[in-house]
Formats: C-alpha cells, structure tokens, sequence
C-alpha cells in the first residue's frame, strides 16, 4: 500500500525532470551562442566591435504606423533586430543610423532575411512619407506609451546608439555614436553565424 501511495509523488518528479530538460533542450542554441561569441572560442580572432550589454528580455509594445496595429518585441521572433529609437522628425543622424541599419543588413546577402530593422519613435512627431519610401522595410513604431523605451540604456540617449535584439527578444548589444558601418556589419555577421547551431540543433523558434 505504501508503494502505491508513492506512485503519484514519483511521477510528478519525473514530469519535473522531463519538463527542465526540455527547456534545457530549447535554450541550448541560444546559450551556446553566446558562449561562443563571449568567450575566446570564437569564429575568428577579432574582439566584438559593439559593446555588450547585460542580456535582458525586452518587453512592452507600442504602435506600429504602417497599419495602427499593436506592436510587441514577440512580432520580431526568430528574427535579429536592429533598433533605432528617435525621433519622428528624424533629423540627418537619424537618417544616418537608419542607412547604416540597411547597409548592415544588405551586405549580409542570403542571410539579409534573418534581420529586421526597427525605428522607435519616442515623440509624437510622424515620421515622413518620404522616410519610410527610402527605407523600406523599417517597422516605424511609435513607443511613446508601453514601457519600451525605459529599457534601452545609453550614457547620454538612446538616440546615440544602435541596439541589437536577438532572436528570442533579448536585447544584448549597442553600437556606439557615429559607428563604423563596416565592423558594425562584421558583429552582426559572427552573430549570424554562431546562431546557426539553432538551425543545426532543429530548435529555432519560429514565429
């Protein structure tokens, strides 16, 4: 009788176990990318161009203003994102940062795919018509209200920097002021390439 009694107990333990090796399982790709990319075992010798920050899911949404949709970071995953938050009057550093978020994505060629490119607005100023033709592609999203921009860190404003998102939503990189396009586009490349062991595993999360 005690033995049966006890059957119970065992098998939740057991569907416990199953349940964490699972999420192990799943997040494997996504740790040993970072473990790659971190570390000295790396694709090649360089050091990584962008500073790496504290890796943290983002959260919140805001407006997309291509269709007055809700916008959420979750829309974007299975994707690398590049982030600009600014303004929607968008002056020339603006519009610098956004040619450098195409150019990085462009010279990625068949991988370009697996890059999407955000502007988040943080005033009430629409972005023009003419802005959103010459870069076509680029979700506009207006983040004045839904906790989103409290999370991009900056020394003087997030209008200084590029951000990048990985593909589970976690932000873990900026570029610097004024970056330089090409290293800039070289980080995101070794990315790209150390994240493939999610494609290898069969374990990429799609969307």
């Amino acid at each position: 009788m005690s033995n049966e009694s006890s059957l119970p107990g065992t098998s939740r333990t057991r569907s416990r176990r199953t349940l964490v090796l699972l999420l192990l399982v799943m997040s494997a790709p996504f740790v040993a990318s970072y473990a790659l990319y971190f570390s000295k075992i790396r694709p090649d010798s360089s050091v990584n161009y962008g500073e790496l920050l504290k890796v943290k899911t983002l959260s919140g949404n805001g407006l997309n203003l291509s269709d007055d949709t809700i916008f959420r970071i979750r829309d974007l995953r299975g994707k690398w994102a590049l982030i600009s938050v600014d303004s929607g009057a968008c002056d020339e550093y603006c519009r610098k940062k956004l040619y450098y978020m195409r150019q990085a994505r462009l010279v990625q060629n068949a991988e370009r795919d697996r890059i999407e490119r955000v502007w988040l607005v943080d005033d009430p100023e629409t972005p023009a018509v003419g802005a959103g033709d010459e870069f076509e592609g680029v979700w506009r999203i207006r983040a004045t209200d839904g906790g989103m921009l409290e999370q991009f860190p900056a020394d003087v404003t997030p209008h200084d920097h590029i951000y990048v998102v990985d593909p589970i939503g976690n932000l873990m990189m900026r570029f610097p002021r004024n970056p330089d396009p090409a290293l800039m586009a070289k980080d995101i490349k070794r990315l790209l390439k150390v994240s493939q062991l999610e494609h290898a595993l069969g374990t990429d999360m799609k969307h």
